[in-house]
């Protein structure tokens, strides 16, 4: 071996460590099955009807790691799940091309069948690498079906053919009688009773589907809301760009039990979409739910979720800063787990493209934990050594590691997109590993890492999807 090449290598173990961690896990998460979705944590970019964004399966543990490159797809598929076959399933936006709905092989990473969405000009003012309508945020039920919005606020349910080698159309769902040409849909989800929620993005509509009558009842907050939400036994929680919200079903409209104005210092930060919070809400045990707010520096916030609260109480529990004033926000769900949330910083991302594609992010990871008696929150540690630019990060109880995707130094100055492992408890690094050198085809631009049946871990980017899995 050269002395050159000899270097190299120094430099490469040492910047990537990649020996096996000690598992050391966690009690499973808590969030319900919702019957009208696929089982957990299977069936969203979130995992679950809570939105935890957690899996009560192992992920890498470090042992000999191995990574893999998909084929590049003409599109990014930034939501995954898993059938019960264990194909990978994903819908895959695009800039250039219309969405396509995907079956994925989740060893060769070889796209099995596909199916391709109707698709539509953007609004005005929408920014082209940061808007998930259309097939962003989808969701996988009991029957493999994958239930779609589209761009042009239909409401797509695909079923798979034999063998994942397709799809067919098994439902269209007409929105148009209630949305305008630019209030596009962001998410939709069922309740535990089977109505089919979903929120635009402008104006902040948020409407109920009977999908036996296809009868649809909608009310209008007069906001923006540019992420999914959490869909608990007890109601729909729902955060838009001023507040955060519980819904229910009032003689079948929808109607808000709650809201709560949160902190907000009106400014789209670096990596943001819009002036708000950047988090699906996230559902706790003990009747919480969690997003982060807009504050400078960013805060989480937890909120109680009862409807009517004992005297004494507050509708919040906390609110605590993480990372630095100038330097904080996130466009990621909050992972949750028992009492404790993970946040991840995202300040200073752009776009994929551009001379804003190479800019740093600011690194950062915060645990924050709710106490026992409920009446306070405290944040247990800080990681400052990991830049995720816009991973949405998972959580393993088997392993206790969280899973992430950073870009920085690979060693001797070159940085790299790289899979990272923090422990869940000391919020310290476990392992690195090199995913790609190549600035534009591994960016991830907001897609989320995924936990597989078998442990493996995948991420859609846009060289195609990457896969990390113990040797």
């Amino acid at each position: 071996m050269s002395p050159a090449r000899l270097l190299a290598t120094v430099l490469l173990a040492l910047a990537l460590p990649a020996t096996a961690s000690a598992a050391s896990p966690l009690p499973a998460t808590d969030a319900p099955q919702n019957p009208f979705m696929a089982a957990n944590p299977n069936s969203n970019i979130h995992d679950d009807t809570w939105m935890t964004d957690a899996y009560d399966r192992a992920g890498p543990t470090g042992a000999n790691l191995q990574t893999q490159f998909g084929p590049y797809p003409p599109s990014l598929c930034g939501s995954i799940a898993f059938d019960t076959a264990g194909r990978i399933v994903s819908v895959c936006p695009s800039t250039v091309s219309p969405p396509e709905a995907r079956i994925i092989d989740p060893t060769t990473l070889v796209t099995l069948g596909t199916y391709v969405l109707p698709t539509a000009p953007d609004p005005p003012g929408t920014k082209a690498f940061q808007n998930f309508t259309g097939g962003g945020y989808f969701f996988l039920d009991r029957h493999n079906r994958i239930w779609s919005a589209t761009k042009t606020s239909h409401l797509y349910v695909l079923g798979e053919m034999p063998g994942g080698l397709g799809f067919t159309l098994d439902k269209d769902y007409d929105l148009t009688g209630v949305l305008t040409s630019d209030e596009r849909v962001t998410s939709a989800l069922p309740d535990f009773a089977g109505h089919l929620w979903f929120v635009s993005k402008k104006d902040g509509k948020v409407g109920v589907l009977d999908t036996k009558t296809g009868r649809i009842r909608v009310m209008t907050t007069h906001e923006e809301i540019e992420n999914s939400f959490a869909v608990g036994r007890d109601g729909i929680y729902i955060a838009s760009d001023k507040r955060m919200y519980r819904f229910g079903l009032r003689d079948g409209r929808p109607h808000i039990v709650w809201k709560a104005r949160y902190r907000n210092s009106g400014i789209v930060k670096p990596s943001q979409v819009d002036a708000g919070t950047g988090t699906t809400p996230t559902i706790l045990r003990g009747g919480y739910v969690a997003i982060t707010d807009n504050a400078d520096p960013m805060n989480v916030v937890v909120y109680r979720t009862a409807t009517k609260l004992p005297r004494g109480r507050h509708r919040v529990v906390c609110q605590v800063p993480v990372f630095a004033k100038g330097a904080s926000a996130t466009e990621n769900s909050l992972i949750g787990t028992g009492r404790s949330m993970i946040a991840e910083n995202n300040y200073g991302y752009q776009d994929p493209f551009g001379s804003s594609a190479g800019a740093p992010t600011k690194a950062g990871f915060a645990r924050v934990d709710i106490n026992k008696r409920g009446t306070g929150c405290r944040k247990v540690w800080t990681n400052t050594t990991d830049a995720a630019p816009t991973a949405v990060p998972k959580l393993s109880t088997k392993t206790g590691l969280i899973y992430t995707y950073v870009y920085q130094d690979a060693g001797g100055g070159s940085p790299a997109w790289q899979w990272s492992a923090i422990d869940f408890r000391t919020g310290r690094n476990v392992f690195r590993k090199q995913a790609s050198s190549d600035l534009l085809l591994g960016n991830n631009n907001y897609a989320g890492v995924a936990l597989g049946p078998d442990g493996t871990a995948y991420l859609g980017t846009i060289g195609g999807i990457q896969a990390l899995r113990d040797g």
